[in-house]
C-alpha cells in the first residue's frame, strides 16, 4: 500500500484532509485503530459528520484506503494526527485518542518522517505531552523527524471555503520542521503561514475557537436583552453590519453545538515532561471572557425552553401536555452532524416538563432523548398544524418557513430565519 501521507483518525477533521490530499494526487492512507471504522469508510460508509457518500466514493476511485494495520505507518513520509479531543467529564480536553494514535505510529515511524498534530488542543500539548509519546520508539524530534502543529480551520459545508482555499497555519519545533510542515501544506493549501513555534500555531487555534464563542456569548446576550425591552434584534444586526469596518456580525441561537468546543485554559492539561506525556502542573492565567462565554451559551437552551413555555402561556396552553414540534437537531444547516447540538438538552428539557415531542430534520432519520426515541414527522406540512407549537432549531434549506408560519398554530424561531412578523423570535 504504498503512499506519501498517513491520516490518523477518520473523523470530521481527518476525512476531509484525506479527501483534499487524494484530490491533490497525494498517496494517502487513513488509519484508525478500529477495524470496524476502517471496513465500513473502505465500503463508502461514511461517518457522520465528515463528508458527502459521493466524496467518500471519489476518494476510494481515486486511490485512497483505511486501515487499522499500524505497521502502514512506516512506509509515509507525512503523519497527521487528526485524533478527536472532545470534552472530558471535568471539562478539560480528553487526549486518550491523540495518545493512542502517538504510540501507534511511535512503534513504526522511520527517520526523517514529517509528523503533524491537527486535532484541537491547548498551547504546549505538541511539545510537552505528544513529543514525549512519539520519542518513546527511540527516534528524536527535530533530529531524527520533524514534528509541527497545524490546528484545522475547517467549516463544514461551507462550499466557499473548501481546504484548498483556506490558508494553512504551521508551527515546527525547529525551523527545519516548520518548512517540512509547510512543504507538505502547500500541496494542498494555496497559501502556508508559518508560525514561531508550535505554541504559537496552537494559540491561533484557541484564539479563532473562543473568538467565535465569545461574540457568541455577546450575540445571544443581546437576543435576551433585546427580547426584555421589545426591540427587533435581527433587525438591529441587520443594520449594524451594513458598517464597512470594526463590525462582525454574530447571530445569537439556542446554542453553541460543533466540534470546536471553547478552549478554557483554566481548564489545560499542563505537563511537566515525562515520556507518556508528563503529570499535570498549575494552569496559566484563565481567560475570564472564555468562561462567561460558557456561561452564557450554555444557559441558551434554558432560556429558549423558557419562552417556548411563555409562548404557549400568552395563548391559553399549558407546556405539560403540550405537542411541540422541534425542527432541525443539527448543530449546523444543511448538515447531518449532531455534535453539541443544543437540540438535544432543549429536547430533554421539554419532555422533561411534560411536553409531548415529535421532530423533523431531513438529515437525521433517528433521534433519541432521554433514551427513548422521539416520532419523526413524516408529513412537515400536517405536523406543524397538528403541534400547539413549532420550535425551529435549525434552518436547513428544505425548509419553507414562510409556509410553515402559516401552517403552525405558534412557531418560535430561534434562528431569525422567518420574515419580521410571521412568527415569534428568540
Amino acid at each position: 500500500m504504498p503512499a506519501d501521507l498517513a491520516v490518523l483518525g477518520l473523523g470530521h477533521t481527518g476525512l476531509p484532509l484525506a479527501q483534499a490530499a487524494t484530490a491533490a494526487g497525494v498517496g494517502t492512507i487513513g488509519y484508525d485503530p478500529d477495524p470496524a471504522v476502517a471496513a465500513d469508510v473502505n465500503a463508502g460508509r461514511v461517518p457522520p459528520g465528515t463528508l458527502a457518500a459521493a466524496e467518500l466514493r471519489r476518494m476510494l476511485a481515486g486511490g485512497f484506503r483505511a486501515t487499522s494495520d499500524p505497521a502502514v505507518l512506516g512506509r509515509v513520509r507525512t503523519a497527521v494526527i487528526c485524533a478527536p479531543t472532545p470534552l472530558g467529564e471535568d471539562n478539560a480536553l480528553d487526549l486518550t485518542a491523540v495518545a493512542a494514535a502517538a504510540r501507534a505510529l511511535a512503534g513504526h515511524l522511520r527517520p526523517h518522517t514529517t509528523v503533524v498534530l491537527e486535532s484541537a488542543v491547548h498551547p504546549g500539548t505538541t511539545e510537552e505531552y505528544l513529543r514525549p509519546l512519539i520519542e518513546a520508539g527511540g527516534l528524536r524530534a527535530g533530529r531524527d523527524f520533524h514534528l509541527a502543529y497545524a490546528p484545522s480551520r475547517l467549516d463544514p459545508g461551507n462550499r466557499a471555503y473548501p481546504l484548498s482555499h483556506i490558508p494553512k497555519v504551521v508551527g515546527g519545533l525547529t525551523p527545519a520542521c516548520t518548512e517540512a510542515a509547510a512543504a507538505f501544506y502547500g500541496r494542498l493549501s494555496e497559501r502556508v503561514v508559518r508560525a514561531r513555534g508550535p505554541r504559537e500555531a496552537e494559540a491561533v487555534k484557541l484564539l479563532e475557537t473562543n473568538y467565535r464563542h465569545v461574540n457568541i456569548a455577546f450575540a445571544n446576550e443581546m437576543a435576551v436583552y433585546c427580547h426584555d425591552i421589545g426591540v427587533d434584534l435581527w433587525d438591529v444586526i441587520r443594520c449594524a453590519e451594513t458598517k464597512p469596518f470594526g463590525f462582525q456580525a454574530f447571530r445569537p441561537g439556542p446554542g453553541v453545538g460543533g466540534h470546536a468546543v471553547a478552549l478554557d485554559p483554566n481548564a489545560a492539561p499542563h505537563f511537566t515532561g515525562g515520556a507518556g506525556g508528563g503529570r499535570p502542573r498549575t494552569p496559566g492565567h484563565p481567560l475570564r471572557m472564555v468562561e462567561l462565554a460558557q456561561e452564557v451559551n450554555g444557559r441558551m437552551p434554558r432560556y429558549v425552553v423558557q419562552r417556548a413555555a411563555t409562548l404557549l402561556n400568552e395563548h391559553g396552553k399549558s407546556l405539560r401536555g403540550a405537542r411541540v414540534l422541534l425542527l432541525g437537531v443539527t448543530y449546523k444547516a444543511d448538515l447531518a452532524d449532531q455534535e453539541g447540538a443544543p437540540a438535544r438538552e432543549i429536547g430533554t428539557r421539554l419532555t422533561e416538563l411534560g411536553a409531548q415531542l415529535c421532530y423533523h430534520d431531513p438529515y437525521v432519520p433517528q433521534w433519541r432523548v432521554l433514551d427513548r426515541p422521539v416520532p419523526r414527522a413524516d408529513s412537515l406540512w400536517e405536523a406543524a398544524a397538528d403541534a400547539d407549537l413549532t420550535l425551529l432549531l435549525q434552518h436547513h434549506r428544505t425548509y419553507d418557513l414562510q409556509g410553515l408560519a402559516v401552517k403552525a398554530q405558534l412557531l418560535l424561531d430561534t434562528r431569525g430565519a422567518t420574515p419580521a412578523g410571521a412568527a415569534a423570535r428568540l
